[in-house]
């Protein structure tokens, strides 16, 4: 568990940097008043935490250890953006992190030839492609497309993985082809701004559909216990997909400052962070080798998220009320961080219900010896 931890280190200090670039950018009080944190927010919490935990997972699914290049490099180019080093170092770290990202799915594909594993490589080609364009001198507002397209293929091509034994083949069909248009329309958008992200909402939007169709999450949401909290994580992510997808239909980025904000919250808070929300339990115990056991309590900070971002949203950017934007992102961090301290707080009690056990269960053996 450690030597894996090490790699998850950087992630979570470019969590907490996010997080505080957040805070500045909504003109709140923030632990740190750096002024270059705000221009990072989006790089830190995509690349720097999102990257670098996915990279990680993927890492321990191939099993060699050349695949934790990626996490290692993706972790220490997002530290080097907070340092005072030239920014281009941090950059070509990133870069090198997603470029060594995108190559470990080869050995992965290589094990089966699975279509999910070769769109998952996709979605980290994407986010090489952001990497190398804000290199370039890109803006960050200008990579949200292709940021999108990294989230969406990789988490939508691993609930293809986890729902194979329950999906037809023309489903399956189905969704490559979705996937096809999906691609289509962001390289269109390089070419036809309007059209092209028109398009690419639509392409969204029947992606959604698909999900919300297949997925077992859409039978399993009501269900009690863990799997309820999966499925309920799950299709209110899906929900939030779909609201940026409708913006992106209606004209939304980069027409306007509020149709950007309420794209990228829909897309990396309402969608991404419900995803991860649903499977810490699953995910971070067959990565860290700890036990994460299910807590109801996860609903708070689950439920406190997707209220927020109604607030956030809804009321601050679809009806340009400040003070509901500014409460709202607030209420963002409370969550994000509410969710990582109960997840902790359950990581240590199982911990130390495991060592108590254990030592009951050696003391009760040398007793039963001794007799």
């Amino acid at each position: 568990m450690t030597r894996r931890l090490v790699f998850l280190i950087p992630g979570a200090l470019a969590l907490l940097a996010g997080l505080d670039a957040a805070l500045l950018l909504l003109g709140v009080w923030a632990p740190v008043d750096a002024a270059s944190l705000p221009d990072l927010h989006g790089i830190l919490m995509v690349f720097g935490f999102l990257g670098t935990l996915i990279a990680l997972e993927r890492s321990v699914a191939l099993a060699k250890p050349a695949g934790f290049i990626a996490p290692a490099l993706l972790g220490l180019g997002a530290i080097a953006v907070l340092t005072p080093a030239p920014l281009i170092v941090g950059q070509i770290g990133l870069l090198a992190g997603s470029l060594a990202f995108t190559l470990l799915y080869i050995p992965l594909f290589r094990r089966n030839f699975d279509d999910a594993v070769l769109v998952q490589a996709l979605g980290a080609a994407m986010l090489t492609a952001a990497a190398l364009m804000w290199m370039g001198g890109v803006p960050v507002s200008g990579l949200i497309a292709w940021l999108t397209g990294y989230v969406v293929l990789t988490i939508a091509a691993e609930r293809l993985e986890l729902a194979r034994m329950s999906i037809s083949s023309p489903a399956v069909v189905v969704f490559r082809l979705l996937v096809g248009l999906f691609c289509l329309a962001l390289l269109a958008s390089l070419l036809w701004p309007g059209v092209g992200m028109t398009v690419f909402g639509v392409a969204l939007l029947t992606l959604v559909a698909w999900l919300l169709i297949n997925d077992v999450a859409r039978r399993t949401w009501r269900a009690p216990g863990q799997p309820g909290f999966i499925g309920t994580c799950l299709m209110a992510g899906y929900v939030w997909l779909a609201v940026a997808g409708l913006i992106w239909v209606l004209g939304g980025p980069p027409t306007s400052v509020r149709a950007m904000d309420a794209t990228i919250h829909a897309v990396f808070l309402g969608f991404a962070i419900s995803m991860i929300m649903a499977h810490a339990s699953v995910i971070l115990p067959a990565v860290l080798r700890i036990r994460l056991p299910y807590h109801r309590g996860f609903y708070i900070p689950a439920a406190l998220l997707h209220l927020s971002l109604i607030l956030r949203i809804g009321l601050g950017d679809g009806l340009d009320l400040d003070w509901a934007l500014r409460w709202g992102g607030v209420i963002n961090v409370i969550a994000l961080l509410g969710f990582a301290f109960m997840a902790a707080a359950s990581a240590i009690t199982a911990s130390r219900k495991k060592a108590k056990t254990t030592k009951v269960g050696t003391a009760s053996a040398k007793e039963d010896f001794n007799r």
